[in-house]
């Protein structure tokens, strides 16, 4: 049996690692994001304990195929540059309502969103910080647009 040539053992490596590259991905995306950073928000006496989706993968993903959250949990999606921000539910299990922050933590606008949707739902204006947590969460503590979250990611006057 002739010994393999450098060239080919080196193809042979390559596509190893591409399918191990492309099989990890595939993993990745079919289970929650529980290990992603955090970050302390707070709103008046109110804290959240954000997971902190930065990355265009973690963006991606999100709170895709979560069952269940604690009630003061989130994720605060960091964009690079402020833009119209978009978002839908596919894949994601629970009710959510996204808060599209400015980049002082001022809610821009508000939006529920109902859970395995295609439906988009965007910011009133460019935006760089998107909170989203359990649908109701605002609502159930008075918080509108205008109110201001606050915390490291967040630039103050």
């Amino acid at each position: 049996m002739p010994v393999p040539s450098t060239a080919l053992v080196l193809l042979r490596s390559l596509l190893a690692l591409l399918l191990s590259t492309v099989a990890t991905g595939a993993l990745a995306q079919d289970a929650p994001q529980l290990h992603l950073p955090r970050v302390v928000l707070t709103t008046g006496m109110h804290r959240i304990d954000a997971q902190v989706a930065q990355a265009p993968e973690e963006r991606q993903i999100g709170l895709m195929h979560r069952q269940n959250m604690p009630g003061h949990e989130g994720m605060l999606f960091v964009f690079e540059q402020a833009a119209t921000q978009c978002f839908w539910m596919k894949n994601t299990l629970l009710p959510l309502t996204a808060a599209f922050l400015a980049d002082d933590g001022t809610i821009v606008n508000l939006v529920d969103m109902q859970p395995q949707s295609l439906e988009s739902h965007c910011s009133s204006k460019p935006v760089r910080y998107v909170l989203e947590m359990h649908q109701g969460w605002f609502k159930q503590r008075g918080l509108k647009a205008g109110a201001r979250l606050t915390g490291t990611p967040f630039r103050q006057p």
